[in-house]
């Protein structure tokens, strides 16, 4: 089951069709993630793709033309694109080979840029929409295009926040115009796209000051221009509206969110209405419109308009989440660890529980629907989402608080949360789990060798499990990740690695495994989950293993499926020493029927089965992250 299928209100951060009432979108397709068109006066949904394995990414330009990627099961593949209203499918451009998507932008007069990389480099290639491509720009590393201005003279490329090159703007035949750091005593930035108007060049930032956020410009001749007047206290990420003069801003805090437009020029800030939850999506349209795509834990999302416009219509309400969905704040060392925590109907004294460990580490859980949590608490678990810290959300020292090491610090918050909920006699103490995607299946099986005696039963999926390993076979964007967060390479600090790796702490792992890996994922490679597997059997540790034909992250609904079963089934026995009936996933065939998260301008998603959290931190959307 997917936790979550995909929406896209307007795809191109600052770019949407001309008319509001054509967007784009991707929901479920016979199990599959698939891109539709949706017409607000024909209130009729049109599949677009229909690829074995499923398409993530979608757009849609301001000519109303679809787009979307079209990728092997290894992420490499192509930029394609046909009519709003259908009609043969044609690459974006030609001459462009096959690569990892990096980014896609479009200007006025069907002129499109895109990025496409490799291991080593990113490309940007640019041309008119179905011509001939010419390279514009090629740099080491990983980047990604992050806007073009209308009348496409100037392109924004980002590289690592925190690096001498944040943001590069290049002229359209690939000359450097500025380069804009993010280290130095600068602050970390990031690049959110050119404002829509033909009348300036105008790029939209965020910058971390401090303890704050500011919104910022840059202006060919003028530099950057801090919008300090009005700060933030966690992450934001922003979109223009139409008028080029104001921004919609969209800000994660504590598990939920807010919108506020905010005028650049006339320095004034309104709150945009919106309902208690989680806003995965938000698009400024013409007339103060908004369209915005809401959830929050005991519903499934749903897409609204403040002035009525028509739209998608929202999942079937049967599948509200029962029990009871509160905030847990527990005492700790860098300020109170805040716990999304639902727990069963009907419940009478303590509950078995599973602790629900999210990934990145740049990240954090959300009040938004997690079909996870809801197959948990039908079948009688409490749910347990932490946002341990180094997660987003709370503020840039709550990020980077990392004091007893990189995931030990993580782990000791979730032992925390645990004391607090068996304390308060909300959840058995000889009955808690640990399941984690990625990032987070490395912190359920750290948790499980470096704390044997509080844990009852682990799950990891597709989880770095040997750190030094992982590191040596990843890709370059996460070695580049994982010096930033030890402080430099297993060569040069193995201790630290040494300290922080499962594997290090395997012969003392008590609790019973299930360790789900996939034979292609590039970035939790199967080699280092091999090792750690020999390691368990060399200790007697009672273990499962599942291994998975995909890739990282996957599309299709059948894996997830099987991910979520087996995982039920063996918590079930683990926790309960019962056998399950295990709810049948909640999935519609209906495909106007949004059940969605988004990542249009790198605002975060929603995990899945395999809880995949491929973009962290609200202000980059192609930002290197394990999940």
């Amino acid at each position: 089951m997917s936790r979550g299928y995909h929406l896209y209100l307007a795809a191109l951060p600052e770019v949407c069709a001309a008319d509001p009432g054509r967007m784009v979108f991707t929901a479920d397709a016979g199990g599959r993630c698939e891109v539709f068109t949706w017409d607000a006066v024909t209130g009729a949904a049109r599949q677009v793709t229909d690829r074995p394995r499923g398409t993530l990414h979608g757009a849609i330009d301001r000519d109303a033309h679809i787009w979307w990627f079209d990728e092997d099961e290894h992420g490499r593949g192509r930029w394609m694109f046909q009519p709003f209203q259908g009609g043969a499918d044609r690459p974006g451009l030609t001459g462009v080979g096959p690569g990892e998507p990096r980014g896609l932008a479009v200007a006025d007069r069907a002129v499109v840029a895109v990025g496409i990389g490799d291991a080593r480099t990113t490309a940007v290639h640019l041309g008119p929409r179905g011509g001939e491509a010419r390279e514009v720009a090629r740099v080491d590393g990983h980047a990604a295009l992050s806007g073009i201005t209308p009348d496409g003279r100037y392109l924004a490329l980002t590289g690592a926040a925190g690096s001498a090159r944040a943001v590069t703007v290049l002229a359209d035949d690939g000359t450097v115009r500025a380069v804009l750091p993010g280290d130095g005593g600068h602050g970390r930035l990031w690049c959110l796209g050119f404002a829509p108007v033909a009348d300036r060049a105008e790029l939209l930032l965020v910058r971390e000051s401090g303890d704050r956020y500011l919104l910022a410009s840059w202006r060919p001749g003028s530099g950057i221009t801090p919008h300090s007047w009005q700060p933030f206290d966690t992450e934001i990420t922003a979109r223009w509206y139409p008028d080029g003069r104001s921004v919609l801003v969209r800000q994660d805090r504590h598990g939920r969110s807010a919108l506020r437009r905010v005028h650049l020029v006339r320095r004034t800030t309104q709150t945009v209405p919106a309902p208690r939850g989680t806003l995965l999506d938000a698009a400024p349209r013409a007339a103060d419109d908004v369209h915005y795509l809401w959830t929050d834990t005991a519903t499934p999302p749903r897409i609204a308009s403040t002035k009525g416009t028509p739209l998608p219509p929202p999942h079937d309400p049967a599948s509200q989440v029962p029990g009871e969905h509160r905030d847990l704040w527990t005492p700790g060392p860098d300020g109170p660890v805040h716990t999304l925590l639902s727990l069963p109907e009907g419940r009478r004294g303590p509950v078995p529980a599973v602790f629900l460990v999210h990934g990145g580490p740049a990240d954090h859980d959300r009040d938004a629907y997690d079909g996870v949590v809801h197959s948990l608490v039908v079948s009688g678990f409490a749910a347990v989402r932490v946002n341990y810290r180094g997660s987003t959300g709370y503020g840039p020292r709550w990020r980077r608080a990392f004091g007893e090491g990189v995931g030990l610090t993580q782990v000791a918050d979730l032992v925390a949360v645990r004391a607090d909920l068996t304390a308060r006699g909300l959840v058995r103490a000889d009955a808690v789990g640990l399941w984690g995607f990625s990032w987070g299946g490395y912190l359920t099986l750290l948790a499980a060798g470096v704390h044997p005696k509080l844990w009852r039963a682990g799950v990891a999926v597709k989880p770095v499990a040997d750190y030094p390993a992982a590191y040596r076979t990843t890709t370059p964007a996460l070695r580049a990740l994982d010096e930033r967060l030890f402080g430099g390479t297993p060569d040069e600090v193995p201790e630290r690695y040494e300290r922080s790796s499962p594997l290090h702490y395997a012969a003392a792992v008590r609790a019973p495994l299930l360790v789900a890996a996939a034979t292609r994922d590039a970035k939790c490679p199967p080699g280092q989950v091999r090792g750690y597997l020999a390691a368990l059997r060399r200790a007697g540790v009672r273990h499962e293993a599942m291994w998975l034909d995909t890739g990282h992250n996957g599309y299709a609904a059948d894996t997830h499926v099987a991910v979520l079963r087996r995982a039920m089934v063996f918590l079930d026995r683990e926790l309960r020493g019962a056998t399950p009936q295990t709810p049948r996933p909640h999935r519609s065939g209906d495909p106007g029927r949004a059940r969605a998260t988004t990542t249009p301008a790198g605002a975060g998603t929603t995990r899945h089965t395999e809880r995949r959290t491929g973009h962290a931190e609200g202000h980059h959307p192609e930002r290197p992250a394990r999940g």
